[in-house]
């Protein structure tokens, strides 16, 4: 399938994912609630690795059903599902055989959530993407992001675990990048069948050899799987626009704008700010008039339900759109 027809002729709708050890802090630590991101808790209260690694002795998603997140995403008329297999907290949501620190090896779940995932959509009829945080690791002394600098329109942030890793100048990049990055994203490539496209995340210290490299171990494996523009130094497949940034007179071939449901990516119990379903499509048939796919993102809770009024929301924009 030529995937970049189908990404601009049918994809449209999306549904992204973001689950992990965050969800179960739930956007609370300690008797303070997170004014940030619920899936940047770690870095927003500085949490050790000590203690957020911790985490995954109770990461036990009893609920998760990847039938129920499949059915939801297309029952809502959406045409793919992007899973965050690993986001930069280090926690990865499939079985790795380069770091324990995953749902597998290192949680009582013991389930590979990306390989249900993939089988759901395949009897859904959605395809899979797979979200990967490349750069950003807080779980690794020599993860990335520890220039003041971005190639992303944002004022230059600290991206890197610095509280645990305080020594900026003694991290080495291409460590982690060749011991766990490239690794990863191989197994990611070989052992989930066909990935509609690789959703990389916040390029910052990354080169543009590295970012090259990365390309093209995409490309060896999967030729059709397309690449977001987050992958750094302009060897993208497609553009990622700003998140929830719905862009007017896009002129881009290929372009998606991740937008979220409420407030947060990542899981957080007080956020209630949801989008009524008028509003995402408004939102929707904003973005495609613009020739931009909408990928919009749902936060399943710590035992992997999807939360009630994100469900009833997804149900009333699929009535409505049909």
């Amino acid at each position: 399938m030529d995937m970049k027809k189908w990404f601009k002729e049918e994809a449209k709708f999306g549904m992204m994912i973001h689950f992990g050890l965050y969800s179960l802090l739930a956007g609370e630590y300690k008797g303070r609630r997170t004014d940030n991101l619920g899936e940047w808790i770690q870095k927003t209260f500085k949490i050790p690795c000590s203690e957020y690694s911790e985490l995954a002795k109770a990461f036990n998603p009893i609920y998760f059903d990847a039938e129920e997140w499949a059915r939801v995403a297309k029952e809502a008329g959406m045409n793919y599902m992007v899973v965050t297999s690993k986001h930069h907290e280090g926690f990865c949501l499939f079985d790795s055989e380069y770091d324990d620190f995953n749902c597998v090896k290192g949680s009582p779940f013991g389930r590979d959530i990306i390989a249900e995932c993939a089988a759901a959509c395949k009897k859904y009829g959605l395809k899979l993407g797979i979200y990967y945080s490349q750069e950003l690791d807080w779980h690794e002394p020599n993860g990335g992001g520890y220039v003041r600098t971005s190639q992303l329109n944002t004022s230059k942030p600290h991206w890197t675990n610095d509280w645990d890793f305080p020594d900026d100048d003694a991290k080495d990049f291409d460590q982690y990048f060749r011991a766990k990055a490239l690794p990863q994203v191989r197994e990611l490539l070989t052992k989930y069948g066909d990935l509609c496209l690789m959703w990389f995340d916040l390029p910052s210290v990354i080169t543009k050899e590295q970012s090259t490299e990365l390309r093209q171990l995409v490309k060896s494996i999967q030729p059709e799987c397309l690449i977001n523009s987050r992958i750094g130094n302009g060897l993208e497949d497609y553009g990622s626009c700003g998140d929830n940034q719905i862009v007017n007179n896009y002129h881009e071939n290929l372009a998606e704008s991740p937008i979220t449901l409420n407030d947060t990516w990542g899981f957080k119990y007080f956020d209630d700010n949801w989008k009524s379903a008028d509003r995402v499509i408004e939102i929707k048939e904003a973005l495609n008039k613009n020739g931009v796919n909408c990928l919009l993102n749902v936060g399943p809770d710590h035992l992997g339900r999807l939360p009630l009024p994100a469900v009833q929301i997804l149900k009333e924009v699929g009535e409505k759109l049909r």
